[in-house]
């Protein structure tokens, strides 16, 4: 057995990701006043529309960072150096997909209470989007089991494999099953988008914003986990070391 490790890299904080910051609080500050004074009311929901500008863009980005992180699992299980970096970025991704998700669950229940007159119902895709919340709250769970890095990298990208298949499911429940849920309004199957002009300009830039949001994100979080991996890496080279002063003769 070999007495190396991997080291880990010490992760630096760049100008580039200073600027994605100031950037996704800037676009932010944009969608909010968009989003609550620009923007007309909806003619069947009034201002409860609003929510819209927050629910559907954290809902794509949290499709977007499941994929994300898929994309990095496969990377790492089939990519000859078997890259620890790719499974940090995948963990990462799939930490903020899940908060993005999380999001996108309460601002639905509340757009639920305002149109439906209840927070929640077993609705296919109110149903479909919890159990893809659980998954990937699940993912995470694995990601914190014992074993080596390597280990834990390899069992992450098995099951962030299988659970990426869920998002197709979900998307497209509202078309498989009767479901209370209104159906796509911007990827509508016939491409007739029934939007108000400025509605479809806040919609599509508030997703522009939270995905600049996640970038941020996954990049501070990625360099968190490295430095967690660079810790735990010292703290092998300080017990085999220790171990080998065992077993030198006094």
């Amino acid at each position: 057995m070999s007495n190396t490790t991997t080291s880990v890299p010490p992760p630096t904080r760049t100008a580039a990701s200073r600027n994605l910051g100031l950037i996704a609080i800037f676009g932010s500050i944009v969608l909010a006043l968009l989003g609550l004074f620009f923007t007309a009311e909806d003619v069947d929901q009034g201002s409860s529309v609003r929510i819209m500008y927050v629910h559907v863009p954290t809902a794509w980005v949290a499709y977007l960072a499941f994929v994300f992180t898929a994309v990095c699992s496969a990377g790492h299980l089939w990519g000859r150096k078997h890259s620890l970096n790719l499974d940090r970025l995948a963990g990462a991704s799939a930490e903020v997909g899940v908060i993005f998700m999380g999001v996108t669950l309460v601002t639905g229940s509340l757009w639920g209470r305002l149109s439906w007159g209840t927070y929640w119902q077993w609705d296919p895709r109110l149903t479909t989007t919890a159990f893809l919340f659980v998954t990937y709250v699940g993912y995470l769970a694995v990601r914190g089991l014992g074993g080596t890095q390597h280990q834990r990298a390899k069992r992450s990208a098995i099951v962030a494999l299988f659970a990426v298949l869920e998002i197709p499911l979900v998307h497209f429940s509202v078309l498989l099953w009767r479901s209370l849920h209104q159906e796509a309004t911007v990827l509508r199957p016939n491409g007739d988008v029934k939007m108000d002009g400025l509605m479809l300009f806040s919609l599509v830039f508030g997703v522009a914003v939270f995905t600049t949001i996640f970038a941020w994100l996954v990049l501070h979080r990625n360099r968190v986990l490295a430095l967690v991996d660079a810790v735990e890496l010292r703290g092998i080279d300080a017990a085999l070391e220790a171990r080998r002063a065992e077993e030198v003769p006094s």
